[in-house]
C-alpha cells in the first residue's frame, strides 16, 4: 500500500504535492519522491526514511518551479527501502516518470523482455517496468501510451505518468486500487485517498476499476476501457481532515477491518498463477531445501501465534510435515529438538518483537533454516532470517491486529500449499483447486463486509455481561482464540477461550443462565463435534453465538444468535470466520465507550521481553 498524489495547474506546486504526501504518510513511510515537470525536463527528488527525509532533501537542493508534478511515498513490496527503489521512476529518456500504488504481477517478464529490446533498469522494483513501457508504446499520445501499456500488465494497480512532452497533463489508470480526482477552479488533483488534497478542494471524482484518466489545469476527463469520455458526477466531501485520514471510518480500527479484502488481495498477488508453482520469491530457501523439510517450528507471540496454529493445521493436512507451536518467549528457555532439515518460522507483524527475535536466532544457531513472515520490508526480522514471506497488508495503526493477522494466515496457507507441492503430497489438480479458491477469498469478503450488520445487533444485547466464553474445535480453534483476544485488548471483558472439547474439564463451571459462549461452528469435520458441545453450553442455560456458514439454517435451532460467513473449504474458512469476532469485539468495545484506538497497556510493537 503506497500513496500517490499528482497535480496539474498554475501554482508551483513542490510544496503543494509534499504537504499532499504527509496526508498519505500512513500508507508507507519507507521512501518518498516527487517528479516535477518544468524548465524543460522533468526532474525527480528521492529520499530514503520517512518524508522528513525528503523535505530535508528538498531544503538542501531545491527544486524546480513546477506546475505538474506527481509524489509518492512508498510501502516496499519488491525491492528494499532505497533511493534506486524509491519512486516516481523513469524511462531510459528521462522524458517519463510513473508513480504506482499496487503490485504488477508479471513485471518478471516483462522486464526479460524489455532489457533484451534495449531498455536500462535501475531499480529492483516491479514498478519501473511502467514507465518503460509507456516509454516503449509512446507516439505522441501519453492517453494512448498509458491505454497499451495496461494491455500489457497482470495485476492490481494504480498509477499516474507525467511526461516532457506534455508539461501541464497527467495521465493514468486504475484496476483494483483506489484512485481520486480533486476538482479545482483552473487546477486539478489525482490522490489514493482524499486526504491528500482535501485542504484544496472538496469536490471530487472517481476512477472506476479499469478506467483511465487524463489531467490538465482545465479538464480532468474520465475513460472508460475503450478510451471513450465518461460523464462522472462531482461529489462534495463532508468530512473533517481528521475523519479523511480514516476514509471516513470512525476509527483506524474499524478503516483496518474493511481494508483486509484489499490487505489480502495484495498479499496473494502474484504468487498462485493460474497455471504455475505456488511463487515465493524473498525465500531464498531452495526447493531442495524445503522438500527436505521434516519438521516445522512456529514461533510467535498474541495474534501470530493464532495465525501460526492456523498454519499448523494448514501445514499438518496438505503437507504432512509434523508441526510444532511455541509461544517466542518460551521457545528460548527450552531444549528443543532441531535439526539441519528443520524449518522454523517466526511470525511478527513488525519483525521487531524482542521474544521472536531472539527465538529464531537461537534457532538458526542449532542449525535450523528460519523463515520470517512479517509485514515490515528491512525489520531485523528479515535480517536475521535465511528467507522471508512478506504479507503486504500495509501500515496498520489500531494496536489490536486485524488485516495483518489475516494476511499472516494467507502467508501460512501459502507456504503450505508451497510444501505440498514440493513433496507430492497433494496431487497438482487438488493445488490448482485450492489456489483458486484462495484467489477468490478476498472477493467473498468484500461481499461479506457490504452486509454485516449482524454483529452489530448482537454487540448491543451483549455489550453489558461481564464475561465470555470462547470454543472452537479443530481449525477453528484459533479462530476462537483469536476472537476472543480482540474482545479482552479493546474492551477490556475478562473472556476465555478454549478448545471446545475441554470446556467440560473447568471451564463450563464458569457457566450461568445467559452467559454468552460465542462458538465458531463452520463446515468441517468436526462440525457434528461442535454441535454436541453446543448442547452442553445450553443445557447451562448459556447463550450460544454461532459463527457458522452461509446456508447453515439448522444452526438456529442450537444458537441464540447466528453470524454467517461465506462458505470456503475448511483449511480457508479463518480468513472469514475471524471477521465476524473482529467486527463483534469492535462494537463492544465502542457500546462500552472504550478507546479501541489506544487499548489501556498496550502497545503495536513490543521490543522488550
Amino acid at each position: 500500500m503506497c500513496g500517490i498524489i499528482g497535480y496539474a495547474g498554475s501554482r508551483s506546486c513542490a510544496g503543494i504535492i509534499y504537504e499532499g504526501l504527509r496526508k498519505l504518510e500512513y500508507r508507507g513511510y519507507d521512501s518518498a519522491g516527487l517528479a516535477l515537470v518544468g524548465n524543460g525536463g522533468v526532474s525527480t527528488i528521492r529520499a530514503v526514511g520517512n518524508l522528513e527525509s525528503l523535505g530535508k532533501e528538498l531544503r538542501r537542493n531545491g527544486h524546480p518551479d513546477a506546475s505538474t508534478g506527481l509524489g509518492h511515498t512508498r510501502w516496499a513490496t519488491h525491492g528494499r527501502p532505497s533511493v534506486e527503489n524509491a519512486h516516481p521512476h523513469s524511462d531510459c529518456s528521462g522524458k517519463i516518470a510513473i508513480v504506482l500504488n499496487g503490485i504488477i504481477e508479471n513485471y518478471a517478464d516483462l522486464k526479460e523482455s524489455l532489457e533484451g529490446a534495449g531498455h536500462r533498469f535501475t531499480s529492483e522494483t516491479d514498478a519501473e517496468v511502467i514507465a518503460h513501457l509507456v516509454e516503449l508504446h509512446y507516439q505522441g499520445d501519453l492517453l494512448q501510451a498509458v491505454h497499451r501499456t495496461c494491455d500489457d500488465i497482470e495485476g492490481h494497480f494504480a498509477f499516474c505518468v507525467v511526461h516532457d512532452d506534455h508539461p501541464g497533463s497527467i495521465a493514468g489508470a486504475r484496476r483494483e486500487c483506489p484512485l481520486l480526482i480533486g476538482i479545482g477552479k483552473g487546477e486539478h488533483f489525482v490522490a489514493s485517498a482524499i486526504p491528500a488534497f482535501l485542504t484544496e478542494t472538496r469536490d471530487v471524482i472517481e476512477v472506476g476499476n479499469d478506467e483511465f484518466f487524463l489531467l490538465t489545469p482545465d479538464t480532468a476527463q474520465v475513460f472508460d476501457a475503450d478510451l471513450e469520455p465518461l460523464e462522472r458526477e462531482v461529489t462534495r466531501v463532508q468530512w473533517s481532515e481528521d475523519a479523511a485520514e480514516k476514509g471516513g471510518y470512525e476509527t483506524f480500527m474499524r478503516k483496518e477491518i474493511f481494508e483486509q479484502p484489499q490487505a489480502l488481495a495484495d498479499t496473494l498477488a502474484g504468487r498462485l498463477p493460474e497455471d504455475g508453482d505456488v511463487v515465493l520469491e524473498e525465500m531464498d530457501i531452495s526447493d531442495t531445501e524445503l522438500a527436505a523439510v521434516d519438521k516445522v517450528y512456529v514461533l510467535a507471540c498474541g495474534t501470530s501465534y493464532h495465525a501460526g496454529l492456523v498454519g499448523r493445521y494448514v501445514i499438518e493436512r496438505w503437507a504432512r510435515v509434523p508441526v510444532e507451536l511455541d509461544i517466542a518467549s518460551e521457545f528460548r528457555y527450552r531444549d528443543p529438538v532441531i535439526t539441519p532439515t528443520t524449518l522454523v518460522i517466526g511470525i511478527s507483524q513488525s519483525g521487531e518483537t524482542a521474544d521472536t527475535l531472539v527465538a529464531m536466532r537461537q534457532a538458526r544457531e542449532m542449525g535450523a533454516k528460519v523463515l520470517a513472515i512479517t509485514n515490515i520490508m528491512g525489520s531485523q526480522a528479515t535480517r536475521d532470517a535465511d528467507g522471508v514471506i512478506y504479507t503486504r497488508a500495509g501500515l496498520e495503526i489500531g494496536v489490536a491486529a486485524t488485516k495483518t493477522h489475516l494476511a499472516q494466515i494467507a502467508c501460512m496457507q501459502l507456504l503450505a500449499l508451497k510444501l505440498a507441492q514440493l513433496k507430492g503430497t497433494l496431487p497438482p489438480g487438488e493445488v490448482a483447486a485450492v489456489a483458486a479458491e484462495l484467489r477468490s477469498v478476498p472477493g467473498l469478503l468484500e461481499r461479506y463486509l457490504k452486509s454485516e450488520a449482524a454483529a452489530h445487533d448482537i454487540a448491543r444485547r451483549y455489550f453489558e455481561k461481564p464475561f465470555f466464553l470462547y470454543l472452537g474445535r479443530g481449525i477453528g480453534l484459533p479462530v476462537c482464540l483469536e476472537g476472543a483476544l480482540k474482545l479482552k485488548e479493546i474492551s477490556y471483558i475478562p473472556t476465555e477461550a478454549y478448545a471446545a472439547g475441554e470446556m467440560k474439564h473447568g471451564p463450563i463451571a464458569l457457566l450461568e443462565k445467559g452467559s454468552p459462549v460465542v462458538v465458531v461452528a463452520t463446515d468441517g469435520r468436526v462440525y457434528e463435534k461442535v454441535l454436541s458441545n453446543i448442547q452442553e453450553v445450553r443445557a447451562r442455560e448459556a447463550a450460544v453465538i454461532a459463527v457458522a456458514t452461509e446456508g447453515n439454517k439448522a444452526i438456529r435451532d442450537f444458537s441464540d444468535e447466528v453470524m454467517y460467513v461465506p462458505a470456503t473449504s475448511e483449511m480457508l474458512s479463518p480468513l472469514l470466520a475471524v471477521v465476524p469476532l473482529q467486527l463483534l469485539a469492535y462494537y463492544i468495545a465502542r457500546l462500552k465507550g472504550c478507546n479501541v484506538a489506544q487499548p489501556r497497556n498496550l502497545a503495536k510493537t513490543v521490543t522488550v521481553e
